[in-house]
């Protein structure tokens, strides 16, 4: 609904006054092995870490440059074969070895010049390497001679389908998102509307398979099983490598300044210095008006609201959505956590994800998972948990959600039951592979996501739903699951019985909530079909559960083998008698861009600085990611109330802040999000009166109510506490300065 027209004469007003070149834009291939390499490398590990089982590998292959819509959709389709669910061939037979925790490698990446395809292993010993190597081997000649299952290739090939025809971006709008599909082929000088007209190769390959002729085999055959441009990577870990490292650079940066005349020296000082001086600086008026910017009447006055049915059956709660979603149904099966005793809680993660991976009383997990791929759009768990709006205790729910065609809506009904009411537990091999594979990928994901795994332990010491993300998500989470892993092995039953319980006491129509979003028509038939599931559905009573939690540590020190550091500071608002305002947003936002920009990561050198105010639980919080600092960035956090006190905002800096957050406010949705955000509203208490309020308050926003906000910063100095996570030298330097500031904790 927008004239392309109009768009490109805005542009053109910009680019007319550059001149045209001609460059020289290709990218040379790089250039083929006759023979396949190995590679191993060194990673950083703590000193005392136990590292048996700490190496990882993955074998990876340079493909094809012939970039063909067909070829890169078939790749696509064959990466979903071999590695796309936990029922592919090539991941349960890593996965079923033993002989690692996890799957390494990314899988396909068709996104380059040359198409790359990667596997593996985690949580292996160094000395397997070959052998998984020839585990992947072996399983890919296995499948060239013996042939594909037919079901792994129908699901493969309707998830692709289905994918491409949602167009599913998530909080990413489509056009932007098509532009890089269109960009993965114009880069390289090929035709950019190629990888968006789908339907032809599509119906190519689709016609390939039905002639009965082998289609993906071939593939394997050439690109994987007979292609040695592939080389074999062992990551082994290495506690004196930081050390050697460190050494090896005082070395060379004595070595460069022995070199140096004392006016080069000089010219370095003088380099650093003029650095600062730019990084201190804030950009002229003058050069900052020079940016298009929108303005305050711009913005829409009004909240767009979000369609909301409430209905009951029985004693189950369904809300409907009545949007547009070009014949797909979502739908969000809600199962109330408060019935569970706090002891099962940390189990639930892992309870929810043996719905699509246990497999049921008469499908094994890979039949159900062939299953899902061929009848429905997909169907995964996901935890909600939020504090409920002017409550003690937070809204917590497991939700299995799911898609499909209003055509197969009777299929994804009819697994949800089956899900639901046979999935198969008593299994101890394949919860094991569950467990090992969550406790891999969590430790993995704690350097890349060290902000979050603080931010989480952070929130845990303020308020019931902190305490579940916590105990769900968190340090306690990888805790728990380290400890669970030798509770398999050693007293399954037990294990077992905990998850029998949580199967009795969830699976319940008492507990149950129902989010579908579909347009209206659509909905008068679905309806029928939703209440022959729950009639299937047990009825018992369920008594509501109230949780407890111990207090953590009040300045509390992470300590994990990293070179940099994550910072957390935070506090409970509504602690210090604030009441909730709008401009709280605007000031937030604008400390974030302002203050902590600069302060945290352009002269501080951090990848990142942010601050975050929850409106529903009053928790405001700093946090920095991969920071080279600790007891600075804590100060700075320090000097944010008094730079907000002073801060002397022109008109245009508090609009572009006011403008930040209604960007946030109106952040791009398709319909599935729509119809859960509508749901997450009506569980956490939010109404359309009370977040019209809020616009209305951020709109009006004034430069004095961004100075007051800096009182209740005061506050976060004074008495917020503190969580950083990062090596444990830098922390225990600390604790040498500081009297012992931290309690100190290991977690990797």
């Amino acid at each position: 609904d927008d004239d392309p027209q109009k768009r490109l004469r805005v542009l053109g007003k910009y680019l007319a006054a550059f001149d045209s070149q001609e460059v020289n834009s290709d990218i040379a291939l790089q250039p083929r092995f006759d023979q396949p390499r190995q590679i191993t490398i060194p990673y950083d590990a703590s000193n005392d870490e136990e590292t048996d089982h700490k190496s990882m590998v993955t074998v990876n292959w340079i493909l094809t440059e012939a970039r063909t819509p067909e070829m890169t959709l078939a790749l696509l389709m064959l990466n979903q074969i071999l590695i796309g669910t936990p029922a592919s061939p090539l991941r349960k037979a890593l996965i079923d070895s033993g002989l690692g925790e996890d799957l390494a490698g990314h899988g396909l990446d068709d996104e380059l010049r040359q198409i790359i395809f990667s596997t593996g292993l985690k949580g292996i010993k160094a000395e397997n390497a070959p052998k998984i190597e020839e585990l992947i081997l072996s399983t890919l000649t296995a499948l060239v001679q013996e042939g594909i299952d037919p079901d792994m290739i129908e699901a493969a090939v309707n998830t692709t389908e289905f994918s491409l025809r949602e167009q599913n971006t998530g909080s990413f709008p489509r056009g932007l998102a098509l532009m890089f599909v269109a960009l993965s082929s114009w880069l390289y000088g090929d035709d950019p509307i190629a990888p968006l007209a789908f339907e032809a190769p599509l119906q190519a390959i689709k016609s390939r398979i039905a002639s009965g002729a082998p289609y993906f085999e071939p593939l394997i055959q050439r690109y994987l099983v007979e292609n040695p441009h592939r080389t074999r990577v062992l990551l082994v870990p290495d506690p004196d490598l930081k050390q050697h490292q460190q050494a090896e650079e005082q070395h060379r940066l004595a070595q460069v300044r022995a070199a140096m005349s004392a006016a080069e020296i000089t010219h370095i000082i003088e380099q650093t210095q003029e650095l600062k001086r730019l990084q201190e600086t804030p950009d002229p008026p003058e050069a900052l008006a020079t940016i298009p910017t929108l303005t305050l009447d711009d913005l829409e006055k009004t909240n767009k609201s979000l369609p909301l049915a409430l209905d009951t059956e029985g004693h189950t709660q369904i809300l409907y959505h009545d949007l547009f979603t070009n014949g797909i149904v979502y739908v969000d099966l809600g199962l109330d956590l408060h019935a569970l005793p706090q002891d099962l809680l940390p189990y639930v993660p892992l309870f929810g994800k043996a719905f699509v991976k246990m497999g049921t009383e008469t499908e094994d997990f890979v039949k159900l998972s062939q299953r899902i791929g061929r009848k429905t759009g997909g169907i995964w768990p996901t935890l909600f948990n939020a504090t409920v709006k002017e409550a003690e205790v937070s809204a917590a729910w497991l939700f299995l959600r799911g898609k499909a065609t209003v055509a197969q809506a009777d299929d994804l009904l009819d697994i949800f039951r089956d899900v639901l009411l046979t999935v198969k537990l008593d299994n101890p091999e394949r919860f094991k592979q569950m467990v090992l594979e969550s406790k891999a990928r969590k430790e993995s994901s704690l350097i890349p996501a060290g902000h979050q795994v603080v931010r989480t332990r952070l929130g845990a010491h303020f308020n019931e739903s902190g305490w579940v993300s916590e105990q769900t998500g968190g340090i306690s989470s990888l805790f728990f699951i380290r400890h669970l892993a030798r509770e398999v092995e050693q007293n399954w039953p037990a294990v077992l019985e905990k998850l029998e319980a949580i199967r009795r006491i969830l699976i319940n129509r008492h507990a149950l909530l129902c989010n579908v979003t579909l347009d209206q028509d659509n909905w008068q038939q679905f309806r029928p079909k939703l209440s022959r599931l729950l009639e299937a559905l047990p009825t018992d009573p369920v008594n509501r559960q109230d949780w407890t939690f111990q207090p953590l540590p009040e300045r509390e020190g992470l300590t994990i083998p990293a070179q940099v550091n994550y910072v957390g500071k935070g506090a409970n608002l509504y602690d210090f008698g604030y009441t909730f305002h709008g401009s709280a947003l605007v000031a937030t936002h604008y400390l974030r861009t302002s203050w902590l920009w600069d302060k945290i990561r352009v002269q501080g050198g951090a990848y990142g600085g942010f601050c975050s105010f929850n409106r529903r639980s009053g928790l405001f919080n700093y946090l920095s990611y991969r920071d080279p600092n600790l007891l600075k960035t804590l100060e700075n956090y320090d000097q944010a109330a008094e730079f907000l006190r002073h801060a002397e905002l022109s008109q245009e800096e508090l609009t572009k802040s006011i403008i930040g957050v209604i960007g946030q406010i109106d952040d791009y949705q398709l319909p599935d999000a729509k119809g859960y955000t509508s749901m997450a509203r009506y569980l956490v208490g939010d109404t359309e009166e009370m977040l019209q309020r809020m616009r209305d308050e951020v709109l009006a926003t004034t430069a004095s109510d961004i100075k007051a906000f800096a009182e209740m910063l005061q506050q976060v100095r004074e008495h917020g506490l503190v969580v950083v996570m990062g090596a444990q030298e830098a922390l225990e330097q600390v604790n040498q300065n500081q009297k012992d500031w931290l309690t100190m904790l290991k977690v990797l």
